[in-house]
């Protein structure tokens, strides 16, 4: 593994001849650090699967320098021009339908590709010299703390995984921005698939399509308010019909927590509680998951300890939270409450998240 400094007048020279052998390169952006691979090297892209820890064949997203080189590997309709001209360059990951012009487990199973054209100087350099896209993956392995320094990437990999790391960009600690918004295209409209900070319009709204994409979002809004972990509670409050994925939800909060142990519904226990050991910041906290659909009085929360929770610092998430949205928002001064429905939409597993903070 190689460390070079993002302001070594040879980083880029560097950075281009280790990707054109097949190598993985940690480099900066204008969001976090992202993990990069040639997108049409097949050995490299199993190279990177391996890295992140996920399944061959999980899609990535691919970095270009414009919009030419993005036709070269995807099909830019009409609306995904709109979303090109106002937003790109720029946090904003368009997904469209693939052209099949990279490597094997780019692409989504169905055929679908993200295009990012970054607003970052040193990535640009990079890819004009280069000539081919990379992959614009956060640096992170899968559902592990987002990458804005090199230790938050170095400090929560195996040794494996370090062994897969080519060349590390080291441009310092990056300014604490979110990921890219995620914005798909493919069916001739704009539905965001995830929120970064770059929105659509004032009204927090995302799609999910599988129960993996639930817990994909639920993850993403854990991580947007993880850094009040250590000064005050989280409580993520959720409202849906039966079914929606409520608890499926929860498991992403669990999964990018780093809980192991299997997350199910308190229905019947009405509390169930999850242990955390936070290397990061050398203290321990809880996932508290509450069922509230039984309870026949909304001042009942107190009697299963919300209190405690709230004084302990720990993540709380709340189903059938409307049935006790009053003594929830007692709370709003000591704790970051984020309010989520989760609505069925018309077609077969795809639910409609919107968040608020209020």
């Amino acid at each position: 593994m190689q460390t070079i400094k993002a302001s070594d007048p040879a980083c880029v020279q560097t950075a281009v001849y280790v990707l054109k052998n097949g190598g993985l390169v940690i480099y900066p952006t204008e969001t976090v650090y992202g993990a990069g691979v040639d997108a049409t090297n097949s050995q490299a892209v199993k190279k990177l699967a391996l890295y992140k820890n996920r399944p061959f064949g999980k899609p990535y997203s691919i970095a270009v320098t414009d919009q030419v080189m993005a036709k070269g590997f995807v099909d830019i309709n009409e609306e995904a021009q709109k979303i090109y001209r106002r937003f790109l360059p720029g946090p904003v990951t368009v997904i469209s339908k693939g052209l099949h012009k990279t490597a094997p487990g780019i692409e989504s199973e169905s055929g679908t590709l993200g295009i990012r054209i970054p607003d970052f100087a040193l990535v640009n350099q990079i890819l004009q010299a280069l000539g081919h896209p990379i992959t614009a993956t956060s640096a992170n392995a899968s559902y592990k703390k987002r990458p804005y320094k090199i230790s938050d990437i170095l400090d929560n990999l195996s040794e494996k995984q370090k062994a897969l790391i080519d060349l590390i960009v080291d441009a310092g600690t990056l300014p604490p921005n979110e990921p890219s918004t995620v914005i798909d295209t493919t069916f001739g409209q704009s539905t965001a698939l995830r929120i970064g900070n770059v929105k659509l319009s004032n009204k927090n709204v995302l799609l999910s399509n599988s129960e993996e994409s639930t817990q994909n979002i639920g993850k993403e809004l854990y991580q947007k308010f993880e850094r009040f972990l250590d000064t005050r509670a989280v409580v993520l409050a959720l409202t849906g019909e039966m079914g929606a994925g409520k608890t499926v939800f929860t498991k992403g909060v669990a999964r990018a927590m780093g809980i192991t142990e299997e997350v199910t519904s308190p229905t019947y226990d009405l509390v169930n509680n999850y242990q955390v050991t936070n290397k990061q910041i050398n203290t321990n906290y809880q996932l508290i998951h509450i069922d509230a659909w039984r309870l026949q009085e909304s001042d009942e929360l107190k009697n299963l300890g919300f209190d405690n929770f709230i004084t302990d610092k720990s993540v709380v998430v709340i189903e059938w939270a409307d049935r006790v949205a009053d003594i929830i928002r007692q709370y709003n001064e000591e704790a970051i409450v984020v309010w989520i429905e989760i609505k069925y939409e018309k077609q077969e597993n795809h639910r409609m998240i919107t968040w608020e903070t209020k």
